[in-house]
């Protein structure tokens, strides 16, 4: 306790880390306090009873989740910040098929201005579509819920659920530039972390009652779970196969260079959350198109599919996410591009040939470790669905895995390592007796944001 009081005053009197943490701290609660404020002409109390009736669960619900429930109290900030990650995917994945992108990623920091620009505008364009659909879909289709649904009412609701989006798009970068750690994985994690308090009272009161089943033994095995559950999970996040570089020694003037052996950190899981996203997001195609259909073989499909806790559901989600790991890993990392500049420096792996050799070799290593990293995450993914069926109330189930528990475990480690970095860089001790924190950034390629 000596040893935690200590170094929350070492951190408290670096006065730069110290403005940065009151920075991000008031930048969150701006970001709350906005998720409260309802649109205008919008019953909330009608639309709050409209969504009691209606099932929960799928991609809507982790939508829902990631904005801390502005999505379904029809908030100013409902939106959130999804659209922001949908064009920053979408701009990734041109740059790695558009020439005109690629040369911008080479640029350096003029480049990356560039991209950003390019973000914002596509940002804006995703919220302009998106808004209308979330309108339609959320709000004016339960009756009573809307005062006024005329065309006056409906452009200034799409304008300000535009601008709540840029302005929580704003909030992130200026988490990023002045505050500590990634503003946008913050905001992410800020929404997820807010439902945490409420779902496990909920669990805790439903245990504990006299109509409760299990009682506190049922409780504490729930948390110990919990506890061994985010433990896989970073493991999961820092999982790294560190490949063997050695750089040949060169002499300029009377000076030494290379010689030194360093390593390649390959992910174990270099897709990050990705693949939980894309499968989710597919999982709603069985059902749109069984709905155009009469047969009895199409109610199955609308039945099986409408259940997160069906067996043909999850198992359907287990084999989806593990392809799109694959692929998604395919995309992201490539290793002729890592043979080509460990090449040009003049590096080599131990025993194998430069250029086209090494780049198989570390195809190779990716393969093999992609496979049980992508199993790993495919069963976490799925946990969720076996706390609720264990008894778990579906509110504190959606944390014993899946990507929310991803989400806070790789932006915690992240956060952490940067307060330690700051507490280094001053002579200061970490924040741990022994070792170091690694974030996801430090431990090689992947999803960071």
């Amino acid at each position: 306790m000596k040893k935690l009081f200590q170094t929350i005053k070492n951190i408290w009197s670096i006065e730069d880390l110290r403005a940065r943490i009151i920075t991000t701290l008031s930048l969150l609660l701006v970001y709350r306090l906005g998720s409260f404020v309802v649109l205008p002409g919008v019953d909330s109390a009608a639309l709050e009873a409209a969504n009691a009736t209606k099932g929960s669960g799928g991609l809507l619900e982790l939508i829902n989740i990631f904005a801390g429930g502005a999505f379904s109290r029809a908030s100013i900030f409902a939106l959130g910040i999804m659209p922001y990650i949908s064009a920053s995917i979408v701009i990734q994945l041109l740059g790695m098929a558009i020439p005109y992108f690629q040369r911008l990623q080479k640029e350096g920091e003029s480049g990356r201005r560039k991209i950003n620009q390019i973000t914002r505008v596509l940002t804006i364009a995703i919220t302009g579509f998106q808004a209308p659909g979330y309108i339609a879909s959320q709000i004016t289709n339960n009756p009573g819920v809307v005062l006024d649904s005329g065309p006056l009412w409906w452009f200034s609701t799409v304008l300000l659920l535009t601008t709540g989006t840029i302005f929580v798009m704003w909030i992130g970068e200026r988490i990023t530039e002045k505050g500590i750690g990634n503003g946008i994985s913050l905001l992410i994690m800020i929404g997820i972390i807010s439902k945490l308090p409420s779902s496990f009272v909920f669990e805790f009161s439903s245990r504990m009652s006299v109509s409760g089943v299990g009682g506190p033994i049922a409780l504490l095995i729930e948390i110990a779970f919990l506890l061994l559950v985010t433990i896989v999970a970073i493991l999961l996040v820092q999982g790294t196969r560190r490949i063997p570089v050695q750089y040949a020694k060169r002499i300029v003037g009377n000076k030494q260079y290379g010689g030194v052996r360093q390593y390649i950190p390959l992910k174990v899981n270099a897709a990050g959350v990705m693949p939980i996203i894309f499968a989710q997001a597919i999982m709603f195609v069985p059902m749109t198109l069984a709905s155009f259909g009469e047969s009895g073989a199409s109610s199955w499909v609308i039945t099986t599919f409408s259940n997160p806790y069906s067996f043909a559901y999850n198992l359907t989600f287990f084999l989806m996410i593990v392809a799109f790991t694959y692929f998604y890993t395919a995309v992201t990392v490539n290793p002729n591009q890592m043979a080509d500049e460990m090449k040009r420096n003049g590096g080599f792996i131990p025993g194998i040939k430069p250029g086209k050799k090494t780049a198989e070799f570390i195809d190779n290593v990716m393969s093999r470790i992609t496979l049980p990293g992508s199993m790993f995450l495919a069963v976490v993914a799925i946990l969720p669905a076996f706390a609720f069926l264990a008894g778990v109330n579906q509110a504190f189930a959606y944390f014993y895995g899946g990507t929310s528990l991803l989400i806070m475990v790789g932006v915690i480690l992240d956060t952490l390592q940067q307060i330690e970095s700051h507490l280094l860089m001053r002579h200061y001790d970490g924040l741990m007796k022994s070792g170091r924190i690694k974030g996801r950034s430090s431990t090689g390629m992947g999803m960071a944001g």
